[in-house]
């Protein structure tokens, strides 16, 4: 999809199809621009045609009205904002959203889109092209019938008409470029979660994030099975064991070219990637069982988001780990009642075997603080315990260090994505104590997602952590806005927000403070085992 500016009249700025977007209240006397000028063309009958559908301008409405001819534009769609008190750029980003798939229904090869007046004009090109380009999104590949009775095409051309007082420049240019950058890798990451559990396997996983690291320069590192056994990744192996595919043990590193940058602390991103989890011999459910190719959401949502951030290139390293495997049954499968002995040297009974993806973290959280990082968010599809907390929608986000938590809260804010901070309390502990190791796997029902979050506090030590549960966003259950059924690519945008925020910071911040290094976690094994070969 192209992009471009155009300034003055959208009526005349061509297309097949003009978008205007509009607050509740724009339908009465004082029209915006676009609108009072489309209504002069077709004679004062467009409100009616709108009315006449019950089109109020609220948030989720849309309408299409035929111009027969009165404009250069066959059609204009008006998108409903709602009240402009409530506006946000997640509002413009769905009514963009609604807007794609309107086009692509009545198979518009190029549109225009019609910006509202913000205080903000930068975040609203963001907002859409974001909005555009995630609405199109379709995964179809596997349908067997002709393209043509596939998904409409998608349209190729779209013209940004600026509202008054805006103007063409470099901010309004970084903003495009941005939104685009985002938009692709998250949609490379809807990609990655819908792909079956016979195709993204962990080696698959393995050389998605090669192929993310030669694209935009960073460096990749693959690790097999004798890798992991080197590093005592205990938890980690005995996952992996009921599996015919092996384990993959992945690194993707971002390092600034200026040396000093390049001697700071890392950020760490950690991605929970279960390639297909049937539960091990806890067997799930037949029907729970279906979608858990998603199981590794939280580790394309990383990938993805390190295909921006190669491109960002921020003045402070970024590292990805993951730990990318299959929980199957099989003779070799591990059990309930075994005692694994992690990478940090805690003892942890299994008590469900379906409470694989913390194991795996465990292992990788530790193996992330031994870089020194300056702190660490993991993101996992962990918890149905946190889908029955928060639903669908909302990302559950957990963490002690409160600068840490509110920082990746805010960057979430900004991208438009619905995170809530949960409890980390001492309350639940108990839930995970075992009388034969240093821990269980998994306690009662109860609390589960904050047991969940209790279990892998205890391989960060001292490190500032925020873990986010996106068991319930990580796909969506119904078509919304720019959202389809399945896979969603949560995360993405937050991580890439977070990492320009802290570079925003680090501009700002004075030399000897932005390099102070972090103390290492307590009872991190550094230097424990070889790092895995290229």
């Amino acid at each position: 999809m192209n992009f471009s500016f155009a300034s003055g009249d959208a009526v005349r700025a061509g297309g097949a199809l003009l978008v205007i977007p509009l607050f509740d209240g724009d339908l009465g006397d004082t029209l915006p621009s676009a609108l009072a000028s489309a209504e002069k063309a077709l004679e004062g009958k467009l409100r009616t045609a709108a009315a006449q559908e019950g089109f109020k301008a609220k948030a989720d409405q849309s309408v299409s009205i035929h111009t027969l001819g009165r404009l250069e534009s066959d059609r204009v769609l008006l998108l409903g904002l709602g009240p402009r008190a409530k506006f946000t750029p997640e509002v413009l980003r769905l009514a963009a959203g609604r807007a794609a798939k309107a086009a692509q229904k009545l198979k518009v090869a190029d549109f225009t889109f019609a910006l509202p007046s913000t205080e903000q004009p930068e975040w609203a090109v963001r907002a859409t092209v974001e909005g555009l380009l995630l609405g199109t999104y379709r995964f179809d590949r596997y349908k067997s019938a002709s393209k043509e009775e596939k998904s409409p095409p998608r349209a190729t051309s779209v013209r940004l008409v600026l509202p008054e007082g805006a103007q063409k420049g470099p901010a309004l240019e970084q903003a495009l470029e941005l939104g685009r950058r985002v938009a692709e890798a998250t949609n490379w990451a809807r990609d990655l979660v819908n792909e079956p559990a016979n195709v993204v396997n962990p080696e698959r996983l393995a050389q998605a994030a090669q192929e993310v690291a030669k694209e935009v320069g960073l460096k990749a590192t693959i690790g097999g099975q004798r890798d992991i056994e080197r590093l005592d990744m205990g938890m980690f192996l005995a996952v992996a064991r009921g599996s015919v595919n092996e384990p993959r043990l992945i690194h993707v590193v971002y390092t600034p070219k200026n040396p000093k940058d390049a001697k700071r602390p890392p950020l760490a991103l950690v991605g929970k990637a279960i390639t297909f989890d049937s539960g091990g011999l806890s067997l799930k459910p037949s029907d729970s069982m279906v979608d858990m190719k998603t199981d590794m959401a939280g580790s394309a949502a990383v990938l993805g988001a390190m295909k921006v951030i190669g491109a960002l290139k921020p003045p402070f390293p970024v590292h990805a780990f993951i730990g990318a495997c299959e929980n199957m049954p099989s003779g070799d499968a591990y059990r309930p009642g075994d005692i694994l002995t992690s990478r940090l040297g805690k003892t942890v009974e299994v008590t469900n075997t379906d409470a694989e993806g913390r194991l795996v973290l465990g292992d990788i959280l530790t193996w992330a603080c031994e870089h020194k990082p300056s702190a660490i968010i993991d993101l996992a599809t962990l918890t149905g315990a946190c889908v029955v907390a928060l639903g669908n929608y909302i990302v559950g986000a957990f963490g002690e260090h409160d600068a840490t938590v509110e920082a990746v809260l805010e960057a979430a804010r900004s991208a438009g994505e619905e995170f809530w901070r949960m409890p980390v309390t001492d309350l639940q502990k108990d839930a995970l104590r075992s009388e034969v190791a240093d821990m269980k796997n998994s306690g009662e029902r109860w609390g589960g997602a904050i047991n969940a979050a209790l279990f892998l506090r205890e391989f960060v030590g001292t490190t500032p952590w925020v873990h986010l549960d996106i068991a319930g966003p990580s796909q969506s259950p119904k078509e919304r806005g720019y959202f389809n059924k399945g896979a969603t690519g949560v995360g993405v945008r937050s991580l890439v927000e977070y990492v320009r925020q802290r570079t925003a910071e680090a501009a700002n911040a004075p030399e000897e403070e932005a390099a102070a290094p972090v103390k290492p976690s307590k009872g991190a094994k550094a230097g424990k085992g070889k790092a895995p070969r290229a």
